[in-house]
């Protein structure tokens, strides 16, 4: 019925990572519009052949299958139980799926994913960032909060890497503890390549990434099933329910399997969770169904959250003195730190204080001022701003390369470039200087500061910045010649209204070439969303900056409403903001 293949690809960093794919010999003649795939991901610990049982038990002869061994896991390289970091390993996953789309022509929306306990998290925190519009997704005792037993452990793990750096720690977890059928367990015990450790770091990053995802799992909108074990020694069921409670798509099902051990897939009565699977995914596959996420600018929980955080405090609570407390404080450190003086003067929103971001010193002359410019500048926010700032650079690089190759001239646009200089970074990385490059912003000062910026880079012969509106439709329709790479960076994730982000991109998709590109960006999470809110002002003469937050999923659907496809993604470790990247497509 299947034809087995052992095979590998190439990952974001060059890590060729080995996979088998089982063909279903009744999918060999399938149109490749019609062809459907399940993915399987293992446990932490195991590999792919812990997952291989269940191509026959799904009993979907329709489907090809394909299951991995993860970085550090079977026969992928690397040490044992570790990788560069959690965020590597789910960007590993988005390029697992591009290799199945590239190589196999099956479209992502004829793929549903399994996911066991550490995978399991792994494709949550795919579908959560990356918001792939898989056709469904079946969860077997997610991992989002191991049973450590040990008091503090987790506090005293953070603690000890950061004064040892990376280590590697031993899984307590003994085979009679995963499941009743022995034979299972007795060759997880023989299994040579069982890896029993991990390393420190994919631990707190597990857990760090299962925090964000249970917290936020209302931004996950593909069909969920999760399953729980009722006597799961491993990890813990509440968050599980929580996170399932919280998710948006009305087809999500919750089932606790009475008796059952942490490997749920492996037990000894395992078709009962197979059965639930198999029902689940045809049912998907069937009945398509996408939410809408395009009105979530005024219904639904971003909405909510932003409307809430916006509405004025009791003036004499304990909680609005603890926010204006906090915004003096701003206020006297403005008088020793440099960065909290732009940030107070301009708005901490402003180009200003990207700049000062950008360059990351501290700046200020005294010491006092110097220690809360380090502060400021290690804030989570900011760190990730300054990888946004270098994902930017990267897509940016190799959209402007792929354009070469292809015999273009490379004609850059950025519409709110604020001082110009992550652009400007950017085109130094260049192999070859670009045809041209405009830069816009609505700001004087932004405009006066990037021109000043062009003339110290020596590209005033094919760079100009200009004054312009980044939400004028018929302003930016009338820019000419086309261009091929537009930007548009920390933008949109200042405004809640989607109607403005409509006026740009149909801008956008009218200055941009057919076969162009446009990179974006977007804010899907923020740890720090009400403190902003709360205590900071915004460029908009001292206004509150308060943040609605996109989902990846609606700003991508904004995207392709415009008439764009996305084809690539990058996100921050913390999973803040992310940097995206579609391609103008034909009417």
């Amino acid at each position: 019925m299947y034809n087995n293949h052992k095979q590998q690809f190439q990952s974001h960093d060059g890590q060729h990572i080995v996979y088998q794919h089982w063909q279903s010999n009744q999918s060999i003649d399938t149109p490749a519009a019609d062809k459907q795939a399940i993915i399987l991901l293992h446990r932490g610990h195991e590999h792919a052949e812990r997952m291989a049982h269940l191509v026959s038990e799904l009993d979907l002869p329709e489907f090809d299958f394909f299951a991995w061994d993860q970085r550090g896991h079977g026969h992928t390289e690397g040490a044992r139980g570790d990788a560069p970091s959690f965020s590597a390993v789910v960007l590993d996953l988005e390029y697992f799926v591009r290799h199945i789309n590239q190589s196999y022509q099956i479209k992502t929306e004829n793929i549903a994913v399994i996911g066991q306990s550490v995978g399991a998290v792994l494709a949550a925190t795919w579908v959560h960032d990356y918001a792939p519009k898989i056709r469904a997704l079946c969860l077997a005792s997610p991992a989002f909060d191991i049973k450590l037993y040990v008091p503090f452990a987790r506090a005293g793990l953070t603690a000890l890497a950061k004064v040892r750096g990376n280590f590697f720690i031993t899984s307590y977890v003994k085979a009679k503890m995963l499941t009743h059928d022995q034979a299972r367990a007795k060759s997880y015990d023989e299994d040579p390549m069982i890896a029993k450790a991990i390393s420190v770091r994919m631990l707190l990053g597990l857990y760090e990434a299962s925090d964000r995802i249970v917290a936020d799992a209302q931004n996950i909108f593909v069909p969920t099933q999760v399953l729980s074990s009722s006597a799961d020694f491993v990890v813990r069921q509440p968050p599980q329910r929580s996170f399932f409670e919280k998710l948006a798509h009305p087809n999500k099902e919750w089932h606790v399997l009475e008796g059952f051990y942490h490997d749920t897939l492996g037990e000894k009565d395992r078709h009962l969770a197979i059965e639930k699977m198999r029902r689940f995914i045809l049912a998907n596959f069937e009945h398509s169904h996408q939410l809408n996420v395009l009105d979530a600018d005024v219904i639904g929980s971003s909405c909510a959250i932003a409307e809430q955080i916006s509405t004025p405090l009791p003036a004499k609570s304990l909680k609005n003195a603890y926010w204006q407390l906090a915004k003096q404080n701003l206020k006297i450190g403005s008088l020793f730190s440099k960065g909290l003086k732009i940030g107070e003067k301009t708005g901490y929103d402003s180009g200003s204080t990207l700049d000062f971001v950008y360059r990351n010193q501290m700046e200020s002359k005294n010491p006092l001022g110097k220690l809360i410019d380090k502060q400021y500048l290690n804030a989570i926010g900011w760190r990730g701003i300054r990888v946004r700032k270098q994902n930017l650079e990267l897509m940016l690089k190799q959209y402007a390369q792929q354009l070469s190759t292809e015999g273009q001239a490379v004609r850059i646009l950025d519409i709110a470039a604020g001082h110009g200089r992550y652009i400007l970074d950017a085109v130094a990385q260049l192999s070859e200087r670009p045809a041209s490059i405009l830069l816009r912003d609505y700001s004087d000062i932004n405009v006066d500061a990037g021109q000043a910026l062009i003339h110290e880079r020596g590209l005033h012969d094919i760079a100009q910045f200009v004054q312009g509106d980044a939400f004028d439709a018929q302003d930016l329709a009338a820019i000419e010649p086309k261009v091929n790479l537009a930007v548009v960076s920390g933008l949109y994730e200042l405004f809640a209204d989607n109607a403005w982000l409509r006026n740009s991109l149909t801008g956008l998709s009218n200055c941009v070439e057919v076969g162009g590109y446009l990179i974006y960006t977007g804010q899907i999470w923020h740890p720090q969303q009400e403190f902003i809110a709360r205590a900071l002002t915004s460029h908009r003469q001292g206004q509150a900056w308060v943040m609605r937050l996109r989902a990846q999923a609606e700003m991508d659907a904004l995207v392709e409403q415009a008439g764009f496809k996305k084809v690539d993604q990058r996100i921050d470790e913390f999973g803040i903001f992310t940097v995206s990247v579609a391609q103008r497509i034909a009417e």
